[in-house]
């Protein structure tokens, strides 16, 4: 697939990225309201990459899309010194090794959505309201339970708590809560592997042999992760929230432009050898 690059083109390109760039702060903001809930007794070292797994993993992701930005769009080979070269792999690196963590952290996240303790004695949440207790809306947001909304958040008469943060649920927002947290650990493991075929392919084009088997490989392979982060997108957008539905979308549209980045310089690389 191409697009025309022209300077609207451009100006298009570097919002979205800049868009993207605005989601750090946003999920930061859900993260640290979240991790003050589940993490009440204060969030150790080794639980920081968990409670703020969201915000990590975006920073992570940004910069490694403005360093996929500058290998196959804005460096010509001249730029391309050892120095730059080491550099462009040192962060890329880091980036991966965050986004890695990060993965770490939604996985966590989801097996922690499985761990329940009974709620004894409550039956009503009205019989609650006020007394401090929060209800789980999703896997990181809370809401604490008051006469005006103990009615309206869930009409069960038995619930549970969430052992790490100790927020009551019921038996379908636990199951809601779970599918959510699951969508993160697919949405997160299908774009490392998008990561590590657009690596491939940047080496190969490289050499001038993103090629034959090649090229029709990673093609095949983006045909089915690219639908499958558009359906979580989604999926999102019907289930979870307004923010990750609109995240998804964004990087999915940054990540065409990587990729019409790629098929570009690829055809620059034919007319040169013609």
């Amino acid at each position: 697939m191409r697009f025309r690059t022209g300077l609207l083109f451009q100006l298009f390109k570097y919002s979205v990225y800049s868009l993207l760039t605005l989601n750090i702060v946003l999920f930061y903001l859900e993260d640290h309201a979240a991790a003050l809930v589940k993490y009440a007794e204060g969030l150790t070292p080794a639980l920081l990459l968990e409670g703020y797994a969201t915000s990590i993993d975006t920073a992570a992701w940004v910069i490694l899309l403005l360093v996929f930005e500058l290998e196959t769009y804005i460096l010509e080979d001249r730029h391309f010194t050892k120095v730059v070269n080491r550099t462009l792999t040192a962060v890329r690196a880091l980036c991966f090794a965050f986004i890695v963590f990060a993965f770490y952290g939604y996985f966590q996240t989801m097996l922690s959505t499985y761990q329940f303790e009974s709620a004894a004695g409550v039956t009503d949440l009205c019989s609650v309201a006020n007394t401090g207790e929060l209800y789980a809306i999703d896997e990181s947001e809370y809401e604490e339970i008051t006469p005006g909304n103990c009615e309206t958040l869930s009409e069960a008469t038995s619930f549970k708590r969430f052992t790490d943060s100790e927020a009551l649920t019921d038996d379908a927002m636990a199951v809601h809560i779970q599918r959510l947290a699951w969508a993160d650990v697919i949405n997160a493991g299908v774009w490392i592997l998008i990561v590590i075929l657009l690596e491939i392919d940047i080496r190969l084009q490289e050499r001038n042999r993103y090629e034959g088997l090649a090229f029709r490989t990673s093609m095949s392979l983006k045909a089915v992760f690219y639908p499958t982060l558009f359906l979580v997108a989604v999926y999102w957008g019907v289930k979870g929230d307004f923010i990750d539905f609109w995240d998804a979308f964004l990087w999915l549209v940054a990540f065409l432009f990587i990729e019409n980045n790629i098929l570009e310089w690829r055809e620059e690389e034919h007319a040169a050898s013609t």
